[in-house]
């Protein structure tokens, strides 16, 4: 059997997410099943930021003025969700509009950022110093108002701090910081390991409890959570290192001490039984981020990357779709969506698709993901 390469799979990830922008009449790939059909969201749910991100690496990776345009459809079809109750409208915007941004003037785009990142400062709890869950998150029916989750770290902090730099208004800047200081107090362990969700209280701030809405328990590591949160806080480290590498350093230490030999995460760390399943979702998370880390770290650097790179190659070579599976070819399979609702257990989940996409495009020097 060929190995595919890098490139080779990068090509195919990018192709996969420029032939289906192309061919979709309606709503948001979601997740998809082994023959490579989508299930969709209607208005982009938590996750049709990435995929308009990843046409935006698409189109950054071969100078595509076609997929560029095909990217800024796509990304202006995320409009009416500025206004959605909901901590994901930092996913939705910062890589569904604000990454298209970089080195371009797009006043339309970038006043749909700022109103999205407007509309996230508006929801902020001032006594917790962080925005919460918020009633239309994915989680909304189990929660109330003082609930948070680690998932709301990445991308909401760049969001912020970018429409701060847009418009002068420091607060957003301020926000994003506290934010991630809360996220950090509330879902962090002494020992580096991350817990998904939080209860708080609404009147005082105080964290009144941990849990997960995912994992295999309350108090088990779910593999995303650390992914994000390893993520979140190299997101805010990026803003200030000062404050918060030595957070992303110890986030990523327990990563990679716990990693298995194949390189390839299982859905919860705490699950001990050998024939657990893996989420090439949460590997191609914490990849993703390990190599924005290297970017901030110089004295972990090469660990960081020799590990990410040991996981994306992992998942070529053992995930990702090759030419001769027709109209799946592209796809990253075996993600776990949620286990324990039975949703997508074994499936292309769009996020994973995007971050291996990101990790690619970094590590063959097609673009630089340091701020992304």
């Amino acid at each position: 059997m060929t190995t595919m390469t890098r490139t080779e799979a990068l090509a195919l990830l990018s192709a996969r997410a420029v032939g289906t922008a192309r061919e979709a009449t309606h709503g948001f790939p979601h997740f998809a099943h082994n023959d490579g059909d989508w299930t969709l969201s209607p208005d982009g749910d938590w996750t049709g930021g990435f995929f308009v991100g990843q046409l935006w690496l698409a189109a950054r990776r071969g100078d595509d003025d076609a997929v560029d345009r095909l990217a800024r459809v796509w990304a202006l079809r995320l409009a009416p969700r500025v206004q959605s109750r909901t901590i994901f409208r930092g996913f939705l915007f910062w890589y569904g509009v604000a990454i298209g941004l970089d080195d371009r003037d797009d006043p339309q785009l970038a006043d749909l950022a700022v109103a999205a990142a407007r509309a996230l400062a508006g929801d902020a709890n001032l006594a917790a110093r962080l925005i919460p869950l918020g009633p239309e998150a994915e989680e909304a029916h189990a929660v109330g108002e003082g609930e948070t989750n680690i998932d709301g770290v990445p991308g909401t902090v760049l969001l912020l701090d970018w429409a701060a730099r847009r418009t002068g208004d420091e607060s957003l800047r301020q926000l994003a910081l506290d934010h991630a200081a809360g996220h950090r107090e509330f879902c962090v362990r002494d020992d580096g390991g991350v817990i998904q969700s939080a209860t708080f209280d609404t009147a005082t701030g105080q964290l009144t409890r941990r849990y997960t809405h995912k994992g295999l328990a309350d108090d088990s590591i779910w593999a995303r959570a650390q992914a994000w949160g390893l993520l979140g806080m190299t997101h805010a480290a990026i803003l200030d290192p000062a404050e918060f590498l030595d957070t992303a350093r110890h986030l990523a230490r327990w990563w990679i001490t716990r990693l298995p030999d194949d390189s390839i995460c299982r859905w919860d760390f705490d699950d001990d039984d050998p024939a657990a399943p893996i989420d090439t979702s949460a590997t191609a998370i914490g990849s993703a981020a390990l190599l924005k880390l290297a970017e901030l770290d110089a004295r972990e650097a090469h660990v960081y990357r020799e590990v990410a790179q040991g996981s994306v190659d992992a998942l070529v070579r053992t995930a990702v779709a090759p030419l001769t599976a027709g109209k799946a070819a592209g796809m990253l399979r075996h993600g776990l969506y949620n286990r324990r609702i039975d949703l997508a257990t074994d499936h292309e989940l769009v996020w994973g698709t995007y971050y291996l996409t990101e990790a690619l495009s970094a590590m063959t020097g097609r673009i630089s993901t340091a701020r992304i």
